[in-house]
């Protein structure tokens, strides 16, 4: 897998986790706090029934009370009565009173006259509750709620009921009315698919944020590996731009140094050999020291030769590495120059690939040519290392210093070192101050 493809999955994959799980968690909380809120509102019906359900108790016993404390009328009239006035007051749609005796048999029931006059103490709703036995329990106790199943006028079925009771202690009468929660059931229920509803809302919210957030960073992904592809295609056709133009400047100097040196030493050659003949063939005795002067010119051609070939390719080089080398090239900088070169040398065992030592040791003579026309320095430390799979080289005087990031894109020299560094993929760093010297750091890549 590419690395670009690899930091685009380590950036994705993070996010897609952390906003899994916190949707997640997120859902899980808002479904608790859902059921808790649908159980909290529940109640609440539940509450408002009740006490509704007490109001219209307490309407009836104030439409019957002057009824029972009425002193002339006898009991069986004022149950009579009573008995009247109750099954007239109804409310709602399936709002009506009932009554009960002590044992069980019905007193008063406006929607089902039929069960009038009927022991129901043994009467089961579906569930198997014993309704009325129970209700009688609640109201000798001082009266109460209870929920059962029970038949609902309007609808003609059975539906969950919940009613209110208490006796009248006079005769021993359980009195109540109820309300049908079926609609508690179906508000219960209709908030509940709500809240899924909205629960499933915010999960395909999240959902489409989060892609539409990795679409986005795939998108950014992209568009960035496709700049850092044109800039490293730019940054290729400039790197190779500059290896031919250090190619063909190299090539324009060699020519200069054949044509002014050696092409100059050889034409003087061979006039001072056409001289000595000429003077042979004349018997002049002066012909001798022509040719002496032709075999000096002749040596200073043969050491021309040897200058520029150990320019292009020191021999000590190839011979016996660029730790040989650097020492004498530094012992000869130091003879020639007087300037102090202290040296860490710290190399490979194995050696070094061909490309890095001679473009370090072009580049540590060039810094030393460098340091000596324009440092003033009399000392010079030059050290090498291995660290981390790179080659490591420091190279600093004690001159003058300069202004380096004025300089570097004037000199031809730093600029040279520059690009020899760059075409390996190395590091080149350049720090200097006026007063304190300068510092040359090269970092070269192993493999």
């Amino acid at each position: 897998m590419p690395l670009k493809l690899k930091i685009l999955t380590l950036a994705l994959l993070p996010l897609l986790l952390v906003t899994g799980i916190i949707t997640l968690v997120s859902i899980k909380q808002a479904q608790s706090l859902s059921e808790l809120e649908i159980a909290t509102f529940e109640q609440n019906l539940l509450a408002s029934k009740k006490a509704e359900l007490e109001h219209y108790v307490s309407l009836a016993l104030t439409s019957i009370e002057p009824v029972m404390n009425t002193p002339w009328l006898k009991d069986f009239e004022a149950q009579e009565k009573i008995k009247r006035i109750l099954t007239g007051l109804t409310y709602g749609e399936d709002g009506y009173f009932f009554v009960y005796d002590a044992d069980g048999i019905n007193l008063v029931h406006p929607a089902q006259p039929e069960l009038v006059g009927q022991n129901l103490i043994s009467l089961t709703d579906d569930k198997g509750d014993a309704v009325i036995k129970n209700l009688l329990l609640l109201a000798e106790q001082g009266g109460g709620f209870h929920r059962y199943v029970w038949r609902k006028p309007s609808k003609g079925g059975n539906e969950d009921k919940l009613s209110y009771v208490i006796q009248l202690p006079k005769w021993g009468w359980m009195m109540g009315t109820g309300l049908y929660v079926d609609d508690i059931a179906k508000e219960v229920a209709k908030t509940r698919q709500q809240v899924t509803h909205n629960i499933r809302n915010t999960f395909f919210t999240v959902l489409v944020i989060t892609s539409a957030t990795a679409i986005i960073i795939v998108m950014i992904g992209i568009a960035i590996n496709v700049h850092e592809s044109r800039l490293a295609d730019a940054r290729l056709r400039e790197l190779a731009h500059k290896s031919v133009q250090f190619q063909v400047g190299q090539r324009r100097r060699f020519a200069r140094e054949l044509h002014d040196g050696i092409n100059q030493l050889m034409v003087s050659v061979k006039f001072r050999v056409e001289l000595g003949l000429n003077k042979i063939r004349k018997g002049d005795k002066t012909a001798e020291e022509d040719l002496s002067k032709g075999v000096d010119v002749l040596n200073q051609a043969i050491q021309e030769v040897r200058r520029i070939s150990h320019d292009l390719r020191p021999s000590l080089l190839d011979d016996l590495g660029l730790t040989s080398a650097l020492k004498s090239l530094l012992d000869e900088y130091e003879a020639r120059t007087g300037i102090i070169v202290e040296t860490q040398l710290d190399f490979p065992a194995q050696r070094l690939p061909e490309d890095i030592e001679i473009t370090l040791y072009r580049v540590v003579q060039e810094a030393l040519c460098n340091v000596d026309k324009h440092s003033g320095a009399d000392e010079v430390r030059l050290k090498t290392w291995v660290q981390g799979g790179y080659i490591w080289t420091t190279l600093k005087d004690n001159g003058c210093g300069f202004k380096a990031n004025q300089t570097l894109g004037e000199g031809i020299g730093l600029r040279n070192m520059h690009d020899r560094i760059e075409l390996l993929s190395g590091e080149f760093l350049l720090t200097s101050e006026p007063g304190s010297g300068t510092q040359l750091t090269v970092k070269l890549p192993l493999a």
